[in-house]
């Protein structure tokens, strides 16, 4: 701690990320990066995006980037706000229209929510999830806080459909829904077709999970443009440039090629079938998910044995110490022949269970 610091980053509580090995010999399915490369129109794209386009400052406003999300989307350019990936999105929108003021999120939901409230000031009411971890929609609408959503909701991958967005979106139009789709791509329904009646409302996106371009960082908003403008002023107070050419590019690309959108995700809900039976077979209750990772416990184990006994055996998978889901697992879906890998070392940990 430096004599520098002030108050407030002597007091906020950093969001800790999934681990990020080096080792090449981990099955890594502990931060839910897409299973598949991206596609070749990308690849293609980043090595096109070089020579003088690299001398240049990037486009301020990624207009083709904007124009593409805009037109996949059917909306205006204007409604579009793009950023260095979803968190500095979320991160803006926190300071523009959360800041200092009241604000609910459910108590099993995404660890960077806390942590924004905290620094900047907002009320923050975490609101319980029920006991199969289902969003209590109407517990929500009782207080007329704006509310902050994960939808699907990580870690558990369960999702709200449109019209229980849309009930919280208008059981109350003096305040600010925002929906956190990071995880969109995968069978929940979007909310973005419901930014045309509603100007109290906002979508955030990642390319990370859908896209696989956790490594280039990329995000998005929808909104109506009020709002947009709102974020595009804290935007330009901080970081005028925030995605390069290359990001641009690769993102623009990722979003045209809608076939390889289709089919990348189309694998992930099958081996994500996969793992699910897989697991129940093995004594697991897994929760149902529109994600592209499972929520699950063993009826008989303790979470952090089988954490453990997964790590010894070069398996890294999420597990927190919060007492309501402690003895949950969170494990990102990989490929099939990971899938079955994690299958037969899961059988082997719990053997003595399963006869």
């Amino acid at each position: 701690m430096s004599r520098f610091w002030i108050d407030k980053i002597s007091s906020v509580k950093p969001y800790v990320p999934g681990e990020q090995p080096t080792s090449d010999t981990l099955i890594k399915l502990n931060t839910n990066e897409h299973a598949l490369l991206p596609s070749d129109s990308v690849l293609a794209a980043i090595k096109s995006a070089s020579g003088e386009a690299l001398r240049r400052y990037p486009d301020p406003s990624a207009a083709g980037l904007r124009a593409a999300i805009a037109a996949t989307e059917s909306v205006s350019p204007e409604r579009v706000f793009v950023g260095n990936g979803s968190d500095e999105v979320l991160a803006h929108l926190w300071f523009a229209f959360l800041k200092g003021r009241r604000v609910q999120t459910l108590d099993t939901t995404y660890g960077f929510y806390p942590v924004w409230a905290g620094l900047y000031d907002a009320k923050l009411t975490e609101v319980p999830v029920l006991d199969d971890f289902s969003v209590d929609v109407d517990a929500l609408k009782k207080d007329g806080a704006a509310i902050v959503l994960a939808n699907p909701n990580a870690p558990t991958g369960q999702a709200l459909t449109r019209d229980d967005i849309a009930s919280l979106v208008d059981s109350n139009s003096d305040r600010l829904v925002v929906v956190d789709e990071a995880y969109f791509g995968f069978g929940a329904e979007t909310a973005v077709p419901l930014i045309a009646d509603y100007d109290n409302l906002i979508v955030t996106r990642s390319l990370s999970k859908s896209h696989a371009l956790a490594g280039m960082r990329v995000g998005y908003a929808i909104a109506q443009p009020d709002l947009i403008e709102g974020l595009s002023r804290v935007k330009d107070s901080f970081n005028s440039y925030p995605l390069d050419v290359i990001a641009q590019a690769a993102a623009t690309a990722a979003i045209e090629d809608r076939r390889w959108l289709e089919g990348a995700s189309k694998t992930v809900r099958e081996v994500r079938d996969v793992m699910s039976a897989g697991l129940q077979a093995l004594g697991f209750e897994v929760l149902p998910s529109q994600a592209n990772f499972i929520f699950t416990q063993h009826t008989a184990l303790p979470g952090h044995l089988i954490f453990d006994a997964l790590r010894d055996r070069d398996i890294l998978v999420r597990r927190w110490d919060k007492q309501r889901i402690k003895n949950w697992l969170r494990i990102s879906v990989g490929t099939m022949a990971q899938a079955e890998q994690l299958l037969g070392v899961m059988r082997e940990i719990v053997s003595p269970e399963t006869g």
